[in-house]
């Protein structure tokens, strides 16, 4: 069972900044959940909502800032400053740190709320650029976003994403629109959609997974992945599991 490290390692760290992701890739997990949007001037960033109250020191709408007036908001603020400053990184930034990791990227394409002009095309030019192509999964809670992606580049794996309610035969869905992986909240999960996933050969990813007693149900389902604001810990138990 892989481990994820959901916005990087977002349990000790400001979520989507890349002093996250390099403590992630430090606790030798399997991959990074990533959220993807954009600028003003059309720069792919990351960054998960679609203000950037809650997680930087600035105010506004991500669609209405540009990069440049971007970069100078603080993502340490909301941690107090206790590890310096930490900017909004644009996604170019994470790939070119990326490409020399042996980490699997979760990108989520924030297009649920609103809908970006180009997000697909300009995140997989990214991708692309630097030859992350087997390296990476598309998500996205809007599903036209990942079908978009699906019929630009066919040869890499895309989830939907759902949430804590889940969906009936979400294995047959996601095998009918040629999605290789589902993605659902693990509050809602069952066995039986596990199972499902399964018999039409679906790989089951499955967030927010922060307490022992979901991470230990989850791997007896037979879950492909977890997405966890603690990667250290879940990656910790599911070695120690492979002993």
């Amino acid at each position: 069972m892989k481990v994820f490290a959901h916005r990087g390692y977002s349990g000790r760290y400001p979520e989507n900044t890349m002093l996250a992701f390099r403590k992630a890739a430090e606790t030798g997990c399997d991959g990074i959940e990533l959220d993807v949007q954009l600028t003003k001037d059309g720069t792919v960033v990351v960054i998960h909502d679609e203000t950037i109250d809650r997680t930087t020191d600035g105010t506004g709408f991500v669609k209405d800032i540009t990069y440049e007036e971007l970069k100078k908001f603080d993502a340490d603020a909301v941690w107090g400053g206790i590890h310096g400053f930490e900017s909004v990184p644009t996604f170019e930034e994470y790939c070119k740190w990326a490409k020399n990791q042996e980490l699997i990227t979760n990108i989520e394409l924030k297009t649920g709320v609103y809908y970006y002009k180009g997000l697909e095309e300009k995140t997989l030019e990214l991708v692309r650029k630097y030859g992350l192509e087997e390296k990476v999964i598309f998500s996205s809670f809007n599903h036209s976003s990942i079908t978009r992606l699906k019929g630009l580049a066919p040869e890499i794996l895309c989830g939907a994403l759902l949430d804590h309610q889940g969906l009936g035969n979400a294995g047959y869905y996601c095998d009918r629109y040629h999605f290789e992986c589902y993605h659902p909240g693990v509050k809602g999960l069952t066995k039986e959609t596990v199972d499902n996933c399964r018999e039409y050969g679906i790989l089951v990813n499955v967030w927010t997974v922060n307490d022992m007693a979901a991470l230990e149900q989850v791997y007896e389902w037979g879950c492909d992945g977890v997405i966890s604001n603690f990667p250290e810990v879940c990656k910790r138990w599911a070695q120690s599991k492979e002993l």
